[in-house]
């Protein structure tokens, strides 16, 4: 769906979808659903198990099942052996349950598994070991848990990991190099945390990445060096934090940048050449930018973005609330209108 240019709502996250895989064995399965049992699926691939209130958690599953759901269930705690005997188990959805803690050897008889999301529990650590089995686990979701802090042994052994979701939690900090491993990682989502500050090595490891979401922290700053390994970063998600200082460079190596949300920070002014890199000449931005709800300060230190503002537009969101806070004689006067002012 499209989007106009002056709507206030910046565009949301990415849900991870099922593999190709599965969705055809969803669609081409033979359903056998009871009211108080799981609703099972059956395929020549193998089995998908759903299994939500008012039906009873299972004590065991077939043994070719290849995507299971229990979720709604309240469950504090799962057995270790809970997947024992479903080896080729490739998708395990565990949500909005208020699981406190998993066993080390939890994972370790699912080795195919490729989709673990944990969304909506109590977890406030994992266990050292968790994912060594998981080799070929692509995407981890730890949406709305109770992490106040992470180490970088809880999620050793992800190797091929592409989509990494921590938002919602508690996190004050990050630990340096946690994502040092992670060279497959596309998607990393932190947003909704309590972070004031990121590491400057945190992007170092996962080169490859597209979409960053550090919305709805309290991040202060946005220094040059986070940013510098990620040339091929797409979309970039900073709004609702309290940045009042984005370093010079800080975007120079941003060349394929299609989405960049400020808004709703404390930005009153930006240094010359930030956006240089952005909205250049045959390389707009697909998505557009938001930088409203900021205190803009419309003087002659913000020349720069006048002229970039000018000219980039076309791409522009929430023009009507990008406002002026100063001097007085422009309080309240449309960024925008103002930059053309000067430019005329």
């Amino acid at each position: 769906m499209s989007r106009s240019r002056d709507q206030d709502q910046s565009p949301g996250g990415l849900v991870p979808h099922l593999s190709s895989a599965l969705c055809l064995l969803l669609l081409l399965a033979a359903v056998t659903p009871t009211l108080k049992a799981c609703v099972v699926r059956h395929s020549v691939n193998g089995s998908s198990v759903a299994c939500h209130p008012p039906a009873q958690p299972p004590s065991h599953f077939p043994a070719d099942t290849l995507f299971l759901a229990v979720e709604f269930f309240n469950l504090t705690q799962l057995p270790a052996d809970t997947l024992q005997n479903i080896s080729r188990l490739q998708e395990l959805h565990l949500s909005s349950n208020r699981l406190e803690m998993l066993a080390a050897d939890f994972l370790l008889p699912v080795p195919q598994l490729q989709v673990l999301d944990l969304t909506g529990n109590a977890l406030a650590g994992l266990p050292p070991g968790l994912f060594r089995a998981s080799c070929v686990l692509h995407t981890l979701v730890l949406k709305e848990n109770q992490l106040r802090d992470l180490k970088a042994e809880w999620l050793s052994g992800l190797k091929a990991l592409a989509y990494l979701d921590l938002s919602g939690n508690r996190l004050r900090t990050l630990p340096p190099r946690l994502l040092a491993n992670f060279t497959a990682l596309l998607i990393l989502d932190l947003s909704h945390n309590q972070l004031e500050s990121l590491p400057d090595d945190l992007l170092q490891g996962p080169l490859r990445l597209e979409r960053l979401h550090l919305e709805g922290n309290r991040l202060k700053a946005l220094h040059k060096e986070l940013l510098a390994p990620q040339p091929g970063l797409h979309y970039l998600f900073m709004q609702n934090n309290s940045l009042a200082m984005v370093a010079a460079g800080a975007f120079e190596g941003l060349r394929e940048l299609d989405m960049l949300d400020l808004s709703d920070n404390l930005l009153s002014s930006v240094p010359a050449g930030l956006w240089a890199s952005l909205g250049r000449p045959g390389r707009a931005m697909k998505e557009g930018f938001d930088i409203s709800q900021n205190p803009w300060v419309c003087d002659q230190n913000l020349d720069d973005l006048y002229y970039w503002l000018v000219a980039n537009n076309d791409t522009m969101f929430s023009r009507k609330d990008t406002l002026c806070a100063g001097p007085e004689a422009l309080k309240g006067r449309l960024l925008l209108e103002v930059a053309r002012g000067q430019d005329g």
